[in-house]
């Protein structure tokens, strides 16, 4: 038997899919679409590794992912696979609707199609985990407490409410049909592999190119700042443990505003790979125009995953910015492909 994991070419699905393989021998299957966030040379290091098998295929072709999960024994599908960009859902929402709602939709059905026909024994352990966002919760006050998993959605941007749309369908299949589904909604993710259009391989790209680092507004909008491979190890507990039908706000506990993680990456960038001309990144900070419907603050409540199933975050922020940072300062050649072909230099902002 196997997992499916969908978007496991993304930034946080490679992640996974890494440490899965990593940390246990059972296989998986890796469904992305590859659109320009997925990259195989994210999953180079298992180009010969038998317990990985990538398929290049859209979690919409109902078709396609009916055959996998029956061909391949699937166990679990770990769904990943999702437009992510705020600034992107803003100027074409549509794409947005369709990976999002749609396809998520038909991947959905794929899997009640598959899951129903199962013997008692493995419908009983089989999971749907559908990875989400905090960002479906709207925005905080400076002094409002964390989000918890039973704050009312209120999504802000076509990105999440797009994403509030999946949570929802994802919810009503287990209630509807009794699909045994998990979901994480995790605060803003960090580390290796993530495209260079996120803030913070953004600054490490635009400072080394000499070019403006732009900050949206006043660049005190807070996020709570969440390493990948944190993250991943949420999800596998998850995965293991967790309840059908529950609801889990994975957190880093590293509230920030935009403008602190700038000036840190700048500061970490500063010692490790120092202007020729003595002077500070810093000095390259520029601030422009905010963007609309920008969210405040963001910060979750990740107690009921402590509490529940023993998960904490192993890295602080400036531990884990400095991993971050070193990995892109060794990985410039895969930064630079992908930005060659990408428009990546917009303003600052998760």
């Amino acid at each position: 038997m196997t997992i499916l994991v969908t978007g496991g070419a993304g930034f946080i699905g490679s992640n996974f899919v890494i440490d899965w393989l990593a940390g246990c021998d059972e296989p998986l299957v890796n469904l992305d679409k590859l659109t320009y966030a997925g990259n195989r040379a994210n999953l180079a290091g298992l180009e010969h590794d038998p317990r990985h098998r990538f398929v290049q295929g859209d979690i919409g072709d109902r078709a396609l992912v009916t055959r996998l999960l029956a061909e391949h024994r699937v166990r679990a599908v770990l769904n990943f696979a999702a437009e992510s960009h705020v600034d992107r859902s803003i100027d074409g929402p549509a794409a947005f609707v369709q990976t999002n709602v749609a396809a998520t939709f038909n991947l959905l059905e794929a899997a009640r199609g598959y899951w129903s026909a199962l013997p008692d024994e493995e419908r009983a352990a089989w999971r749907f985990l559908h990875v989400s966002t905090d960002e479906v919760y709207g925005t905080l006050g400076q002094n409002d407490p964390p989000f918890t998993e039973t704050t009312a959605y209120a999504p802000n941007s076509p990105y999440s409410a797009t994403k509030a749309a999946s949570d929802h369908l994802v919810r009503a299949w287990h209630v509807t049909y009794g699909l045994p589904t998990l979901t994480t909604n995790c605060s803003n993710n960090y580390g290796p592999f993530q495209f260079p259009e996120k803030l913070i391989p953004l600054v490490i790209h635009q400072a080394l190119a000499g070019r403006p680092l732009p900050v949206y507004g006043d660049g005190r909008q807070v996020r709570d700042w969440l390493y990948v491979s944190d993250h991943c190890a949420a999800i596998r507990r998850v995965l293991e443990a967790g309840t059908p039908g529950g609801v889990w706000n994975v957190g880093g506990l590293n509230e920030k505003t935009n403008l602190e993680v700038v000036h840190a990456v700048c500061a970490l960038l500063d010692e490790l790979r120092p202007r020729a001309d003595g002077q500070a990144y810093a000095a390259q900070i520029s601030f422009v125009a905010d963007r609309p419907g920008h969210d405040r603050r963001y910060a979750v409540d990740p107690s009921k995953l402590r509490r529940e199933l023993g998960w904490e975050p192993r890295h602080d922020f400036g531990s884990g910015l400095r991993r971050t940072v070193a990995w892109y300062l060794a990985h410039q050649d895969w930064v630079d492909a992908l930005a060659a072909g990408a428009s990546c230099a917009r303003p600052s902002a998760p």
